[in-house]
C-alpha cells in the first residue's frame, strides 16, 4: 500500500514512502525485502548503507533517474571545457566565501586570509587557491595541530556529515539524468562520485559549522542525529527558504542550467546560516 514497514519484536511503524527521501539503514542487523528496495529506487529515494561501526559505506543509485537520460548523457559528454572551467571557477569560489564566512562567524580571524583568496582566484582555479585556503580553515576551526588524515571523533563527524550530503548530491544528479562519474574537475578513475563531489564543494561549511559546535570527545548517536538532521535544515536559496534537500536539488539544475548555456550567471548558490 506504499507504506515502509519497520518492524521489530514488540511493535510494527508505518511511515508512507512519499514522504521519504532519504533513508539510513545503520544496523547491519537489519533485513530489507526485494520488494521495499524496488519501491524505494522507484520513488527516487536515497538509500544509504551503514557498515558494522554504523558508519555510511555504501549507497542505492539507480540506472535510470530520468526519461530523457539517454539524451542528457549525450550532452553530458559534449559539455564544453570552457564551460565547465567557468562553472568550477564559480564553485571554488563560493566554496572559500563561505569558508570565510564560517570562521568569521566563530571570530576567527584567518576569515580575512580566505577573502583574499577568494580576490586572486584565477580561472579553473589554476594557482590552487582552494587547496591553500582548505589548509588555512581547517587549522583555524579545529586546531593547528588538526589534519584531515587523522583518526579522531572530529574526522569521523566530518566524513559522516559528508558523506550525507554526497548522496544527496548523488540522487539529484542519477535524477536529473546524468552520469555521477564524470566530473567537471573531479577525475579520479576510482571515485564514481566525481561529479557529485564537484556539486557539493559550496556546502561542505554546513557540515563544518554543526561539527565544530558538538563534542570533539566523542562521536556516536547523538552526534550522528545531529548530522541527519541537517538534511531538513533550512536555508535561503533563489530568494526562498528551503530544507537543505530542496536546496541542493535548486543549485544541481542551476548548474546543469548554467553548463547547458554556458551563462554562470543562472548558478543559484544557497544562503548559509551559521546559526544552525
Amino acid at each position: 500500500m506504499g507504506y515502509l514497514a519497520v518492524r521489530d519484536v514488540e511493535s510494527t511503524v508505518r511511515i508512507h514512502i512519499s514522504e521519504i527521501s532519504v533513508l539510513i539503514i545503520e544496523s547491519t542487523a537489519c533485513s530489507v525485502t526485494v520488494a521495499l528496495m524496488n519501491e524505494l529506487i522507484d520513488k527516487k529515494v536515497k538509500v544509504i548503507f551503514c557498515d558494522s561501526k554504523r558508519n555510511p559505506s555504501c549507497e542505492l543509485t539507480p540506472y535510470y533517474g530520468s526519461h530523457d537520460c539517454s539524451l542528457k548523457l549525450k550532452n553530458q559528454m559534449e559539455w564544453s571545457l570552457d564551460s565547465k572551467q567557468a562553472v568550477w571557477t564559480a564553485i571554488v569560489a563560493e566554496k572559500i566565501k563561505n569558508q570565510a564566512l564560517l570562521l568569521k562567524h566563530f571570530q576567527l580571524e584567518q576569515y580575512a586570509m580566505l577573502e583574499n583568496y577568494v580576490a586572486e582566484l584565477e580561472f579553473n582555479d589554476k594557482s590552487n587557491r582552494e587547496g591553500h585556503a582548505a589548509k588555512v580553515y581547517f587549522n583555524a576551526l579545529f586546531g593547528k595541530s588538526f589534519s584531515r588524515s587523522d583518526d579522531n571523533p572530529i574526522n569521523a563527524a566530518l566524513n559522516y556529515g559528508y558523506s550525507l550530503i554526497l548522496s544527496a548530491f548523488n540522487r539529484e544528479v542519477v535524477c536529473s539524468g546524468y552520469l555521477t562519474q564524470l566530473g567537471l574537475f573531479h577525475d579520479n578513475m576510482y571515485n564514481q562520485y566525481n561529479l557529485s563531489c564537484d556539486l557539493m564543494e559550496p556546502f561542505r561549511p554546513v557540515v563544518d559549522c554543526r561539527v565544530k559546535k558538538m563534542s570533539a570527545a566523542k562521536f556516536d548517536k547523538q552526534e550522528k542525529v545531529q548530522l541527519i538532521n541537517l538534511l531538513n535544515t533550512e536555508i535561503l536559496v533563489d530568494n526562498k527558504v528551503n530544507t537543505l534537500l530542496n536546496t541542493i536539488k535548486i543549485y544541481s539544475k542551476s548548474v546543469f542550467n548554467a553548463i547547458e548555456e554556458g551563462d554562470i550567471s543562472l548558478l543559484k548558490f544557497p544562503v548559509i546560516d551559521y546559526e544552525l
